[in-house]
């Protein structure tokens, strides 16, 4: 069902104070930063290789990030994984009977197709499973 690990979300206070660390210190590049109203997020995508870590800051005080963030703190937010079929991903995992917080896809990151598993069926790990086609 997962093909690969697709990225690491990090729950950031700002972008703008998180970007220096991770660009600057630990030498990653800034590919783009992007802002997903639906989701109400601003979004910087690192990459190092292959690996993208995103640092997500939440955009007004409804966002689940900053809610994420006044509960447990700036720290990792999420993994998400690849799949090649995200309905059929999620008729799977509900049919075995894993929690999930989307039954239908939604609108992520990039115009991406994601959904994502609760905590609660995945060992206290936010999991986000994002389409990729091929």
């Amino acid at each position: 069902m997962l093909s690969k690990l697709n990225h690491i979300g990090i729950a950031v206070n700002s972008l703008e104070e998180a970007l220096p660390f991770y660009r600057d210190r630990l030498g990653m590049s800034l590919t783009k930063i992007e802002v997903v109203e639906a989701q109400r997020v601003r979004v910087a995508f690192l990459s190092l290789g292959s690996e993208t870590i995103e640092l997500i800051e939440g955009t007004d005080e409804q966002s689940p990030i900053r809610k994420f963030i006044a509960k447990r703190g700036e720290g990792i937010h999420h993994l998400c994984f690849q799949v090649p079929n995200l309905e059929e991903s999620l008729r799977e995992l509900k049919r075995k009977r894993v929690r999930l917080i989307d039954e239908v896809p939604r609108q992520g990151a990039e115009g991406a197709r994601v959904a994502f598993l609760h905590p609660a069926s995945c060992h206290g790990v936010l999991i986000e499973l994002k389409e990729i086609k091929g």
